[in-house]
């Protein structure tokens, strides 16, 4: 098949509901049937269906692997600038048909749509970056060790490697795993959320358009805990990568070892957001707003604690509800929307619960109203004189439900930081810098961000400490999670 044939006119959620996996010689093509059972996939705003994405069983997955792997051997040769020139069209294909795609993730996810541009750019800067990193991942020349030899280590593709992405960032997560996979010369078959398939079979549709060969990236739909089970039973499949809950990984990780298999997890979070009296309120509220409600506060690296000295811990309060109020909640289509609605009603009834609990162990509600209303959204609620008994200050809330508590000098702030096993990403706000360098040197979290709320891109090794995950994505790190160290000793004299 030609690039001209496999060219999309739109990347509609009409037509990419149309569009079935393949059938077709299985050597040649990489590609099979849905077994005729389609899911739908629902508008997380009003709850209708959008579209009904045919599946996939578990017998496709051997499929899936073989193909992958076949393919994988002649991905594996092609040079590391060309790997490069397929991908940088890639990120060129996914710019031109941005605003598709943008309307697809709101559609099936529900985030604002100013929010899916800008994921939109966010994955292809992925492409790009591993374009240029495949080129740079070379091995080395050793001193001699012993008289008469060389020495030398080569880094080398791992193999058939499988993606488990979130519906928090369908687009995203996609080519962050995919890019440093397929780079480094591994074939990729990913498994999105069943709750945002659309964006990841867009994504497959125009990798076929950059003429990525046949089998080298997959997606499969269908059951999600079939569809996993069967990755990770699989031989064949040498490195796995997954986002989501930390309860999740950990049954994940207990099942991958089974075979040693290459893991990389990027888990919960459980944010703190530090501010001191030395830094300007309204900078401070400013991050807090970005950090907090960012995905409609559907995001790992969310602020779920949010710490203010007690100077001016009231006045913090107070600039932060009046920015709070001003947050439109609605449909993510909606132009004018800040907060869009939860994807999965799991997310809002846990906030409801950390709500009444906070409530009813006595927080102080601020901002907030309709707590027990049933659609899939919550109103962004502001909780003051939040301790450390209430659910919200000890899990992971996962949506746009803001606590905040005081605290009086550092020593206090960084035992209270520290004290979560989910150390993915922390924020600090000071104007003093040897508070700073402490501060930054002593907190236990894979990222912490100094006065700033956005931090994430390309070159960043993102990923946690402790139970928040294992590996990283991005960065140079991301790409050495699909190759193997080879060490080469030769005598020579």
């Amino acid at each position: 098949m030609t690039a001209s044939q496999r060219r999309p006119a739109s990347l509609t959620v009409s037509d990419i509901q149309r569009q079935d996996f393949l059938s077709g010689d299985l050597r040649s093509q990489g590609r099979w049937s849905s077994g005729g059972r389609r899911l739908p996939v629902k508008d997380p705003a009003s709850g209708r269906v959008i579209a009904e994405v045919g599946t996939v069983g578990v017998a496709a997955v051997g499929q899936a692997v073989e193909a992958a792997r076949l393919a994988f051997d002649g991905w594996r040769q092609t040079l590391a600038w060309e790997r490069g020139i397929v991908l940088r069209r890639w990120a060129e294909l996914i710019r031109r048909h941005g605003e598709d795609l943008a309307i697809l993730c709101t559609s099936e996810q529900g985030k604002p749509l100013k929010e899916s541009r800008w994921e939109v750019e966010y994955a292809a800067s992925y492409l790009d970056w591993y374009a240029g990193e495949g080129e740079r991942a070379g091995g080395e020349i050793l001193p001699a060790h012993r008289p008469g030899s060389m020495t030398q280590i080569l880094r080398q593709p791992v193999g058939v490697a499988a993606a488990v992405t979130p519906w928090n960032c369908p687009i995203a997560m996609v080519t962050r795993k995919a890019g440093a996979a397929l780079a480094a010369g591994c074939a990729m078959i990913v498994k999105p959320a069943p709750e945002t398939p659309l964006s990841a079979l867009a994504l497959l549709r125009l990798a076929e358009e950059a003429d990525l060969p046949d089998a080298v990236f997959q997606v499969l739909h269908g059951d999600p805990k079939a569809l996993t089970q069967a990755l990770l039973a699989h031989v064949d499949v040498r490195a796995f990568s997954f986002t989501g809950s930390t309860e999740i990984g950990r049954l994940l990780l207990r099942e991958a070892g089974a075979q040693v298999k290459r893991v990389s997890l990027e888990l919960g979070g459980h944010a703190p957001f530090i501010v001191f009296d030395d830094v300007p309120v309204e900078t401070a509220v400013a991050g807090a707003m970005t950090a907090k409600f960012s995905t409609s506060g559907q995001d790992c690296l969310a602020a779920n604690r949010i710490y203010v000295q007690r100077s001016i811990y009231d006045a913090f309060l107070d600039r932060f509800a009046v920015a709070i109020r001003a947050l439109e909640v609605g449909s993510g289509l909606d132009p004018a929307t800040d907060i869009g609605p939860m994807t999965v009603p799991s997310v809002r009834q846990k906030c409801h619960r950390h709500i009444l609990d906070a409530l009813r162990k006595g927080a102080r509600l601020v901002v907030g109203s309709d707590i027990e209303r049933d659609d899939n959204f919550v109103v962004p609620t502001l909780l003051a004189d939040v301790t450390h008994d209430m659910l919200i200050a000890g899990e992971e809330t996962f949506g746009p439900v803001a606590a905040v508590l005081p605290f009086d000098d550092e020593s206090e702030v960084l035992a209270l930081a520290n004290a979560t096993e989910t150390g993915l990403a922390a924020y600090l706000y000071t104007n003093d810098m040897l508070r700073v360098a402490r501060m930054t040197e002593r907190l236990e979290f894979g990222m912490v961000a100094v006065n700033t709320a956005g931090f994430t891109g390309p070159p960043v090794p993102f990923g946690g400490w402790k139970q928040a995950g294992l590996g990283r994505e991005g960065g140079r790190a991301g790409i050495q999670e699909y190759l193997e160290t080879k060490f080469i000793a030769q005598q020579v004299a």
